[in-house]
């Protein structure tokens, strides 16, 4: 939608050690180490009056963005995908969160999930050492 919003994805396909809450998106670092973290946005009919978008993976230590301007296209973006993927230095408790902005726009636009077998929209950390 217009404005900012974190983003909580409710559906999990693992999470070993209960790091992720899908009420509120808060992914929450169990041990201090450099994390990789993956987050996909499918975005459905993005309105091509809105000023920009962007995606941002919020850390305490650090943000990331991916950020895309409508004013690049004609008409109305029936599909959209945003992607993050990273290497970041979290402490034990630290946290991660999604969040999707849109300046302006006429519509809002639809984030698409996914159940079943589909991944449209996701967000997965590891930790890597």
């Amino acid at each position: 939608s217009v404005g900012s919003n974190t983003l909580a994805i409710d559906q999990e396909r693992f999470d070993q050690n209960a790091d992720y809450n899908t009420s509120n998106g808060i992914f929450t670092a169990p041990v201090t180490g450099k994390y990789q973290i993956n987050v996909q946005v499918y975005l459905q009919q993005v309105p091509s009056n809105a000023g920009y978008f962007y995606i941002q993976l919020i850390t305490s230590n650090d943000v990331y963005t991916n950020i895309a301007d409508a004013d690049a296209f004609d008409a109305e973006m029936t599909y959209y995908v945003l992607n993050i993927s990273c290497v970041t230095d979290l402490d034990a408790n630290d946290t991660a969160k999604v969040i999707y902005f849109q300046q302006t726009g006429s519509t809002t636009t639809d984030i698409a999930g996914g159940g079943g077998s589909e991944s449209n929209t996701s967000f997965g950390g590891f930790l890597v050492c």
